[in-house]
């Protein structure tokens, strides 16, 4: 657990970088009580997107509605359908789109699916990077030197305004989160579970955007991109004590939700343990918003309400369609979120 000293560095880093495009932090919490400045945010409502299917390929492909309004990006965000992997599922007759590198899929699998997905993108001339994501508030800015470099980085955000390359997040749950400045093209690509909310990952990538690019709020736009919703999302009660001592809105990103068992419910005495109280495990269970908390990071950022898209597929309810660390026990295949400027 990070102690108050680092975890007030941080912030003090976080505000000096929104600081310089002349943002004002929302509200946080301090040993003092709250601080910062504070403005309505009611959720939007969420639609979850239809994939676009590519023909040619059978590679689909989940992109944010509106952004091919502008030619020069590349984005999309990656499903499980279109590939040759066969690993996690072997009694399909058709192949999976599993996008990273695992101790269970043959490298050269791999390499023809990110071929397929490259070609899907129509960016088979881009050069695709990853990090070594290791849920922290790393951000790192990629330049086309930066190509030659034989280990990936490690850390969870990344940003670039080099024509052809083209960044990309590896998820199986965790939320990936696409903001691109549409004056200046730069893009970026974060890579935010739990943890690397809890450090601001996305927030404090927005104000390296401001620094390196001299990125607006105004012309900012962000895609949340499919991840394990609050639906599905069970924590623990350390978590949300983790979020409340860091986010004024926390209480906001926590539910508690009840699973309906007939059988429970009609013999609750077949149920019982001899557990002292407190220890069993019957009752609700704390669930994590985590895409609100990435939302609710953005706004704080500075990006407007309606320039934020979260497309809101749960990779867990639709482990048909993503691949789900939690749905699938670990075992399971790579999402690729992506975004770059074309050559």
């Amino acid at each position: 657990m990070a102690t108050s000293r680092s975890v007030s560095s941080d912030l003090q880093a976080i505000d000096k970088l929104l600081h310089v495009g002349g943002l004002t932090p929302r509200r946080r919490r301090t040993q003092a009580g709250w601080s910062g400045s504070s403005r309505p945010s009611e959720r939007p409502q969420i639609q979850p997107q239809t994939a676009r299917r590519v023909v040619q390929s059978r590679v689909e492909i989940v992109r944010a509605p509106g952004w091919d309004a502008w030619p020069w990006l590349v984005h999309g965000f990656s499903t499980r359908t279109g590939g040759v992997t066969k690993t996690f599922r072997p009694e399909q007759r058709a192949g999976e789109l599993n996008l990273g590198f695992t101790a269970s899929e043959p490298r050269n699998n791999v390499l023809e699916n990110r071929r397929r997905f490259l070609d899907a993108l129509r960016a088979d001339d881009a050069d695709l990077i990853t990090l070594r994501q290791i849920h922290s508030s790393l951000v790192r800015r990629v330049l086309r030197a930066d190509l030659k470099r034989e280990q990936p980085w490690k850390g969870d955000g990344f940003m670039t305004n080099a024509p052809g390359v083209l960044l990309a997040i590896q998820t199986a749950d965790c939320i990936p989160v696409l903001v691109v400045d549409v004056k200046r093209k730069a893009v970026a690509a974060f890579h935010a579970g739990w943890r690397g909310a809890l450090k601001r990952i996305v927030e404090n990538g927005v104000g390296r955007m401001r620094a390196e690019f001299r990125s607006r709020p105004q012309d900012l736009v962000a895609a949340i991109g499919p991840g394990i919703g609050g639906c599905c999302y069970a924590v623990g009660e350390e978590v949300r004590s983790e979020f409340r001592s860091q986010f004024a809105y926390a209480p906001e990103l926590f539910t508690e939700v009840s699973d309906s068992d007939p059988v429970r419910e009609k013999y609750p005495l077949l149920f019982l343990t001899a557990r002292a109280p407190g220890h069993s495990n019957l009752g609700p269970q704390l669930h994590l918003d985590l895409m609100e908390a990435n939302r609710r990071q953005l706004l704080d950022a500075g990006l407007r309400a309606d320039a934020i898209t979260v497309v809101g597929d749960c990779t867990r309810c639709q482990n048909n369609r993503y691949f789900s660390y939690r749905a699938e026990q670990g075992f399971t295949g790579r999402l690729l979120s992506v975004a770059g400027v074309r050559q």
